[in-house]
């Protein structure tokens, strides 16, 4: 069998797929915010023991047009956007800085859903990166403190001896912040939520924003694309 015969011949979804969760012939009782509908989505991939739901690709492009995509965790969502974080001099750091356009997307394959999130992300700030760091588990905290993020490495040696060294520091002083640490927030643009079903196809919902209401909240329209 080729590889291409025996890609094929993978299964994509299992059986019994959920609805959408959303009544797609009348929009206007679709939740106002894709932020509410992620929540939704999500606490449903929870409940059904989804493996790390809150893993996403994120992809950036730098000022050549070069694109980058990595997997990593989502820190929060908010009315203000997608979280994550990591060292600003890491490739997407380096990325973000020289063009702020980058995507999110979020694939849950046992529910054969998958939500796209596009729009400009921006760092939110020193004190918030700062708690990000604070909050991780204590090794996370010794290997943000290593540094050297994709940079060629001579020996696992040498990692291993700067990891102890840098946990010796975390446990010493629990308040120490990589340096650069940067909390960053995608302010979405567009949203996109995909889902597969049994027998019928596809289905797809976009949220576009439109600004922000007279209240200053952000304003979205709410349209089905073709699958």
């Amino acid at each position: 069998m080729t590889f291409r015969e025996r890609l094929r011949a993978l299964p994509t979804f299992p059986p019994d797929l959920p609805p959408f969760g959303v009544d797609l012939d009348d929009l206007a009782t679709a939740p106002a915010t894709p932020q509410e509908l992620f929540g939704r989505w999500f606490d449903d991939a929870l409940a059904a023991g989804v493996g790390a739901p809150h893993a996403a690709t994120l992809s950036t492009a730098d000022a050549e047009g070069r694109v980058h995509a990595r997997t990593l965790v989502i820190k929060d969502v908010t009315d203000d956007g997608w979280w994550f974080a990591g060292h600003a001099s890491s490739p997407k750091g380096r990325d973000l800085d020289a063009n702020p356009s980058a995507a999110l997307t979020v694939f849950w394959r046992d529910l054969g859903r998958q939500v796209r999130v596009t729009g400009r992300a921006a760092s939110a700030g020193p004190d918030a990166g700062a708690a990000d760091f604070r909050a991780r588990p204590e090794g996370s905290r010794a290997a943000g403190l290593v540094g050297h993020q994709s940079e060629p490495l001579g020996s696992r040696d040498e990692y291993w001896d700067a990891f102890a060294d840098r946990l010796a520091d975390t446990r010493a002083d629990p308040a120490v912040v990589a340096p650069g640490w940067t909390a960053w927030v995608l302010a979405p643009e567009t949203v996109e939520f995909w889902a597969a079903s049994d027998d019928k196809g596809q289905s797809r919902l976009r949220y576009r924003s439109t600004g922000t209401t007279t209240e200053n909240d952000p304003a979205w329209t709410k349209e089905l694309l073709w699958p």
